[in-house]
């Protein structure tokens, strides 16, 4: 007896884009069609589809982590690298592997351009690829839940001054031993895959995936020989805020919270990872070089 082949699943997740792209996602979705994928969408994005593109009427939809099937084979997000730090909150522990396809401008995490969707799609399918894990931040309050329980990031988790230009105090402890009490206008704590994102804009310095490590990063310091640290990704990280404002704000990746100063943060690594999916040929130093032009020299062209 011949044993039927299960088909591939995929979830899409997205969100409001401008029309210029529209035909790649018309595309993309006809493309997955014909190749027999089942295919199940966001659904606040689906319904944005269904108004803005002639993308069929019949598939069914996911809306937050807890409806999306957890037997999808992968997941594609369609947009920039905001919408795939929002994705990551629809993942988080599942395991399922996501792919991004780049209709913004940078596109370090969704970095398949949108002019090579069918060939990235047929890599996928057909298996000729790599998961590359990277690891994440979680930060908890001694006195309430944060971001109604999507506490972790992929990027960083930073605190700032709010609603005032006098610089903040941050007290910072590591494994409850003082590190530095921060005179600046917030402070960055950001992994390796954010080491090349808000903490580089700050002077923090790039770091590989997979090192084991995370970056503090003050910004704009005072104090002008307080350098950004290289830290084990395994410590304790514990802040208390000081401002005369009475608040702060706290930033999860794109999501943010106001909170008062009496609130302690505590800042640990997230006791699960997500599973990047990378396309042969594509490296992480390629990347920087494209994306960063790191390393570039005019001298040598």
């Amino acid at each position: 007896m011949q044993t039927k082949t299960p088909q591939t699943k995929i979830a899409i997740f997205g969100r409001v884009f401008n029309s210029s792209v529209t035909a790649y996602v018309d595309d993309l979705i006809a493309h997955l069609v014909d190749c027999q994928v089942e295919i199940t969408i966001y659904d606040e994005f689906y319904e944005f589809l269904k108004r803005e593109s002639s993308c069929r009427k019949d598939f069914t939809t996911f809306s937050n982590y807890h409806d999306l099937p957890k037997d999808i084979d992968f997941m594609l997000s369609l947009g920039g690298d905001g919408t795939m730090l929002a994705a990551v909150s629809i993942i988080r522990d599942s395991g399922i592997p996501i792919a991004g396809i780049n209709f913004g401008r940078l596109g370090f995490l969704a970095n398949i351009p949108k002019n090579e969707i069918e060939k990235a799609i047929d890599q996928i399918l057909s298996g000729n690829y790599t998961i590359q894990e990277r690891a994440l931040l979680s930060v908890q309050a001694t006195n309430k839940e944060l971001f109604n329980g999507e506490n972790f990031a992929l990027n960083d988790i930073t605190v700032f001054r709010y609603d005032t230009s006098s610089m903040i105090t941050v007290d910072a402890k590591i494994n409850n031993e003082l590190l530095n009490s921060y005179w600046a206008d917030g402070l960055i704590i950001a992994t390796p895959t954010g080491s090349t994102a808000y903490s580089l804009s700050c002077g923090g310095p790039i770091i590989m995936p997979g090192s084991g490590n995370f970056v503090i990063t003050p910004i704009s310091p005072h104090n002008l020989n307080v350098r950004p640290l290289v830290v084990s990704e395994n410590i304790s990280l514990n802040l208390k805020i000081d401002s005369r404002t009475e608040n702060f704000i706290l930033s999860c990746d794109s999501k943010s919270e106001t909170l008062p100063i009496d609130t302690e943060l505590i800042i640990t690594k997230a006791p699960f990872r997500i599973n990047l999916i990378r396309l042969e040929n594509d490296s992480y130093f390629s990347t920087l070089r494209e994306k960063l032009l790191w390393g570039i020299d005019v001298r040598n062209y």
